[in-house]
């Protein structure tokens, strides 16, 4: 559109009583329209709903749930951390991290010994099968005289 193309040259009718739009500008202002009273009633349901929770008393049980809920764990941090600070006061903590060492250490100790053990059976288990062989032979022979 021109700038000195008149109104009716574009395609629409301007009046001071009435305006004539093309369907997508209605569409749009339908639209914007149809926002607007959501806003309003999405608004008027949420004033109300405040309005109930704060009547019922609803809100403050929730608070009130709440900092009963924030107390209770801030007591049980502070009785946790006393607990740990006596531990590591009295030294349990080092000593059993002491004891958890040297256990690792026997069991380390304990299964190169098993290890070891399981080698020299593993060698001396053939030896061990022909010295059995040989005294069954043995003790059969013996029996049939």
């Amino acid at each position: 559109m021109s700038s000195s193309s008149t109104p009716e040259e574009a395609g629409t009718y301007v009046s001071t009583t009435a305006t004539t739009v093309d369907a997508d500008t209605q569409r749009t202002v339908d639209s914007i329209k149809n926002i607007a009273k959501n806003i309003r009633e999405a608004s008027s349901r949420i004033r109300d709903t405040v309005r109930t929770l704060h009547r019922s008393g609803a809100i403050d049980e929730l608070t009130q749930a709440i900092q009963d809920a924030m107390i209770a764990t801030r007591d049980t941090t502070q009785e946790i951390s006393a607990t740990a600070r006596d531990l590591r006061e009295r030294g349990i903590i080092r000593d059993t991290a002491g004891a958890i060492e040297e256990t690792a250490i026997a069991a380390k100790e304990t299964a190169e010994t098993v290890k070891g053990s399981a080698q020299q059976v593993k060698k001396a288990a053939p030896k061990t099968a022909e010295t059995l062989r040989e005294l069954s032979s043995k003790t059969r022979k013996t029996k049939k005289n």
